[in-house]
């Protein structure tokens, strides 16, 4: 008789600690290319900079290593047309849109633009596939809620996330998604297109004031008066946050909007950067704890001060780093 365990316990028992010695050192990997950028005219209320600016300062204080950061490449037509009408694809490429069509995206028309959008979808489409793979991934742009399957508004050409699920959904990677909004202005365009499929939950937390005017269906839309301050949103979101969960999705895209922020020229609300960061902190770790792949995009935010927008969109990858133990939290993850 032996008291030694047998060869099969000790074998489960290494595996366990490789998992655990694995998960504990994940490298989150991120989307993103300096073709972000493209020129929108000098003065305008979207700040097309803040993609670099974050990637920056990731680099710069050590909360990303230049390693983790991945180039996309654009996403396939075939891609995009899982969601886009071929009319809108078709004429949004060969620059042909009308100018009513314009003046609702709200950007100038150029080839770099639609290369950034291709290029931005394309990196949405890659941190889904990082969180499959390590549990968080995250694209620096992205989160383009407003574009519907025959137009583009609101400065959103292509929808991104929608396009990433269907993508996701067709190479049999997951069935079902969810998608956590906390932009300040709702998700007309994403509950559009999901709005009769029930394998796609949609939660919108935004400003019932706020753009747009005429509102789609989501899933779960959670509207907030102005001056909205960080304990009674944080309250709120907590109370809504289970039923996303019950859904039971394999993916959840979330949008860390930076709009919500009391200093945001089209924001309304009256959330503070520290707010922010818990919110942050909160999606990201009920995810984590009932074991859901999450992918985070930047979506919208136009502070005064463009340093005040960087920071909140940091704020949300210093979260990721810290919520999932990644090898890279260090001081700065903590902000």
């Amino acid at each position: 008789m032996t008291d030694n365990p047998p060869l099969n316990h000790l074998k489960l028992t290494a595996h366990c600690s490789l998992l655990t010695a694995y998960y504990s050192s994940i490298i989150m990997r991120v989307s993103y290319t300096s073709r972000y950028y493209a020129d929108i005219g000098e003065g305008h209320v979207f700040p097309i900079r803040k993609f670099e600016l974050v990637r920056d300062r990731l680099l710069r204080e050590g909360t990303l290593r230049p390693q983790q950061i991945v180039e996309p490449l654009p996403a396939l037509i075939t891609d995009v047309l899982l969601v886009h009408t071929e009319d809108y694809v078709t004429r949004l490429r060969s620059g042909t849109l009308s100018p009513r069509e314009i003046r609702r995206l709200g950007l100038p028309w150029s080839k770099a633009l639609v290369r950034r959008s291709f290029l931005a979808a394309g990196g949405t489409i890659n941190a889904a596939r990082f969180a499959l793979e390590d549990r968080i991934g995250s694209n620096l742009a992205g989160g383009t809620h407003h574009a519907f399957p025959d137009r583009g508004e609101g400065f959103c050409v292509l929808n991104d996330v929608a396009i990433a699920i269907r993508v996701l959904q067709r190479d049999g990677l997951i069935r079902r998604a969810a998608i956590i909004d906390c932009d300040v202005h709702q998700g007309n365009g994403t509950a559009t297109i999901f709005e009769d499929d029930e394998s796609v939950f949609t939660f919108s937390m935004h400003g019932a004031k706020n753009y747009p005017l005429f509102k789609a269906r989501s899933t779960l839309d959670v509207e907030l008066p102005d001056e909205t301050t960080d304990d009674r949103y944080l309250e709120i979101l907590q109370e809504h946050l289970p039923q996303v969960f019950n859904h039971s999705p394999e993916m959840i895209f979330y949008l860390g909007g930076a709009d919500p922020y009391h200093g945001d020229k089209l924001g309304r609300l009256a959330l503070t950067i520290k707010g922010l960061r818990e919110r942050d902190r909160t999606v990201l770790a009920e995810c984590k704890r009932r074991g859901v792949a999450v992918a985070t995009v930047m979506s919208g935010g136009y502070a005064a001060n463009i340093s005040d927008t960087v920071e909140i969109h940091c704020n949300t990858i210093r979260a990721a780093c810290s919520v999932f133990n990644s090898s890279q939290s260090s001081a700065a993850a903590l902000k």
